[in-house]
């Protein structure tokens, strides 16, 4: 097999890369594209970080195993499957699957830090960023963050607050000027997203 083409998507918190890799991935079969998540990366819940009133912060780059998943992406790259246990946020409803994660022409490569490990953003061939208003990014979060993880209002927004925010200041809004493609996601991605199939399945036939 021919070496992948592997895209990095990232953004800040709810920016909408979810919906907008959802949408990308449906366009292409299992042998076509492969998506590796970062979220599948989070170190363990007594290993997280914690802030000055005593709250785990899941919103920094130490949160994250990046070594192993710099390791899985670069064993994708290199044809070899990888085997990783699903991460499930601490829900104590939701049993962990092991996930099985097999090579293919096109590797997706997702996260809120994907440009910010060198050992991760080394091995990317195009970098895409997510983009969206803070107020649809906060609004967001709120909706996900109670419906698929039950915090509740006030708990949203001190991690917004403390956590989501400074981060995107810091660790991820600097790398949208090195991205190739910047996103717009406050109303629809329809057109860009159709660019960038475009461009993959160009190079699945190549």
């Amino acid at each position: 097999m021919k070496t992948p083409y592997i895209v990095g998507i990232t953004g800040g918190s709810a920016s909408g890369k979810t919906k907008f890799i959802n949408d990308l991935v449906k366009e292409f079969d299992k042998t076509q594209l492969c998506l590796i998540s970062q979220d599948n990366y989070y170190r363990p819940r007594d290993q997280q970080p914690i802030d000055e009133n005593g709250v785990k912060n899941f919103d920094t780059p130490h949160s994250i195993d990046f070594e192993k998943y710099a390791k899985d992406v670069l064993a994708l790259k290199n044809g070899q499957k990888v085997l990783k246990e699903e991460y499930t946020f601490n829900n104590p409803d939701k049993k962990p699957k092991m996930l099985s994660f097999e090579p293919a022409p096109i590797i997706v490569v997702e996260g809120i830090f994907v440009m910010y490990y060198p050992e991760v953003s080394s091995l990317l061939d195009l970098k895409l960023f997510i983009d969206a208003k803070e107020h649809l990014k906060l609004k967001r979060r709120i909706i996900r963050d109670n419906k698929e993880r039950g915090y509740d209002l006030d708990d949203v927004l001190y991690r917004y607050d403390k956590h989501v925010y400074p981060t995107y200041e810091k660790y991820i809004a600097p790398f949208k000027d090195e991205s190739d493609l910047v996103i717009p996601n406050n109303t629809l991605f329809d057109n860009a997203l159709n660019v960038v199939i475009a461009h993959l399945k160009e190079k699945v036939a190549n």
